[in-house]
């Protein structure tokens, strides 16, 4: 991969009610060499609730004697299983990881009846938790880390809320957070989706778009730096966007997901997910890049600081897809965060939450 990024981190006053976010320390542990890029990892279609949907599985990479733990990647709107392919692989040295493709995304099929809704991905990747925890081997039936950007931020936020009996740690990695102002990169034509007819007008516009316009369009929207993404991962990104092209349903998903998850910030009282966020207990990064255009980076110390105990990374030069454009970074401050989280842990304990189960949905 290119060059580490130098990192920064800013912290904004919380509000009086709300304790301060600390600053992300970084793992020193021995990483995995990434350059050239490894290849996508291979992957299996899961059963869930009324179809099935694709995981990719990433190795447990780590030394005789290391701790060998869980991780579960959940992709953004537009994106894939594929994004974390890089990040799994430095995690690999304490994760085994599993990575979906949402339904409607990636090689996932949409559910029956084609719902998009952001409780509809919630629900998938809540029976993919529990898939993984039920797995046989060292970590069986304990609580999974759980990892998520933008759109899969949002899920991944909202089951660790509903279903904290599940989840280890939470990293959010420019989670799309509810806001009231859409973003300038968006522009004013995107709120159309949300009128009766014309989602299907914007399904038709995207089907003519090219895999090679997409994957330039992409390229200049999520990342800080367009000219650092490895030409492996630029023609690994085409040839992905040529098999979703020969999917009947990737520009309905696309199109749909977006308008359900612009009507979900719309959700008042407790199940809004800020007030969601407050109520957190589990051990939680966000990360954030400074020059993301899609999610305000501005909400990054509101984040760190509403989530009780939360750290914050903020790395300059990054866009929205801080996975993708700074994975060593990225990595060693989950791994700080779990060597912490476990350092901390009494004696005897294991990592279960005795938050009790709440339904998702």
């Amino acid at each position: 991969m290119p060059e580490a990024s130098r990192t920064r981190t800013r912290r904004a006053p919380a509000p009086p009610t709300v304790a301060p976010s600390s600053t992300a320390r970084p793992s020193t542990a021995p990483l995995p060499p990434t350059d050239p890029p490894p290849p996508a990892w291979p992957g299996a279609q899961l059963p869930v609730r009324g179809g099935a949907v694709h995981v990719r599985t990433t190795p447990w990479a780590g030394r005789p004697g290391a701790p060998r733990e869980r991780a579960l990647y959940v992709h953004g709107l537009g994106g894939a299983s594929t994004n974390w392919t890089d990040l799994a692989a430095l995690l690999a040295v304490r994760c085994e990881g599993w990575a979906l493709d949402l339904p409607g995304f990636g090689r996932s099929s949409p559910t029956p009846g084609g719902s998009y809704s952001v409780g509809g991905h919630v629900r998938a990747v809540v029976e993919v938790l529990e898939h993984v925890r039920a797995q046989p081997g060292e970590a069986a039936g304990r609580p999974v880390h759980l990892l998520g950007n933008s759109l899969g931020g949002l899920v991944t936020l909202l089951v660790a809320a509903r279903r904290p009996d599940l989840v280890a740690s939470l990293t959010l990695v420019s989670p799309a957070m509810p806001v009231y102002r859409v973003p300038q990169a968006f522009g004013r034509a995107l709120l159309l989706v949300l009128l009766p007819g014309v989602p299907s007008l914007a399904e038709r516009r995207l089907a003519g778009v090219t895999p090679e316009q997409s994957v330039r369009g992409m390229l200049q929207m999520c990342f800080g730096d367009p000219a650092r993404v490895p030409r492996e991962r630029l023609d690994a990104a085409v040839e992905e966007m040529r098999e979703r092209t020969s999917q009947a349903w990737a520009s309905r998903a696309l199109v749909r997901s977006m308008r359900g998850l612009i009507t979900s910030y719309l959700r008042v009282g407790r199940a809004n997910a800020w007030r969601l966020a407050r109520a957190l207990r589990v051990p939680t990064l966000v990360v954030w890049g400074d020059r993301d255009r899609l999610v305000d980076p501005r909400l990054a110390p509101r984040l760190a600081a509403a989530v009780p105990g939360a750290r914050l990374l903020v790395l300059e030069g990054v866009g929205h897809v801080a996975m993708l454009e700074a994975p060593e970074e990225t990595a060693r401050a989950v791994l700080g965060m779990l060597e912490d989280a476990a350092a901390e842990a009494p004696a005897g304990t294991s990592a279960d939450t005795a938050a009790p189960e709440e339904r998702a949905g």
